[in-house]
C-alpha cells in the first residue's frame, strides 16, 4: 500500500498537491459550518414551537451534530464495526469495493515493477499511433 499513494500523485506537481489539501480543508470546513447552520435553523424553527424548548446558538448545534455522529455511530462506519451479519461474510465481487484491488499493488512492483508499466505505456502508445 505504500506506492498506491505514489501511484495516485505521479505527475503531480507540489503546488497542484497543496492546492487539492487546500481545497479539502476549505470543503470541510464549509460542509461543517453548513451543517451546524441548518441544524441551528432546523432546531430553532421546530424545537421551541414544538416542545416549546430554547433556541441554539451555532456552536450548540455544532456540538449537537458531533454528538449525534458519535451516538449514531455516524463516523463513516466505524460505529457498527462489531456487527456482522451473514449476508456480509459472504464474498461477492459486486459488493468489493473499488480500493480492494489495491492490496496486491505492492507485490506487483515488486516482482513486475517498473517494466511492465513501461511495457504497458508503450503498448498504449502504439495502439494511439495505428488509430491515428
Amino acid at each position: 500500500m505504500s506506492n498506491y499513494f505514489k501511484h495516485k500523485m505521479r505527475g503531480k506537481s507540489p503546488g497542484e498537491i497543496a492546492g487539492m489539501i487546500l481545497f479539502g480543508i476549505i470543503a470541510i470546513t464549509g460542509l461543517a459550518i453548513l451543517f451546524g447552520f441548518i441544524i441551528m435553523w432546523l432546531w430553532n424553527w421546530l424545537m421551541p414551537m414544538i416542545f416549546g424548548l430554547t433556541t441554539l446558538t451555532f456552536w450548540e448545534a455544532v456540538g449537537i451534530f458531533i454528538l449525534f455522529k458519535i451516538l449514531l455511530g455516524g463516523c463513516g462506519g466505524f460505529g457498527d464495526s462489531g456487527k456482522k451479519t451473514s449476508k456480509s461474510h459472504k464474498k461477492d465481487k459486486k459488493c468489493e469495493t473499488e480500493f480492494s484491488k489495491w492490496k496486491h499493488y505492492d507485490d506487483f512492483w515488486k516482482e513486475e515493477g517498473n517494466q511492465a508499466y513501461e511495457a504497458y505505456i508503450e503498448r498504449k502508445t502504439k495502439k494511439e499511433e495505428n488509430n491515428d
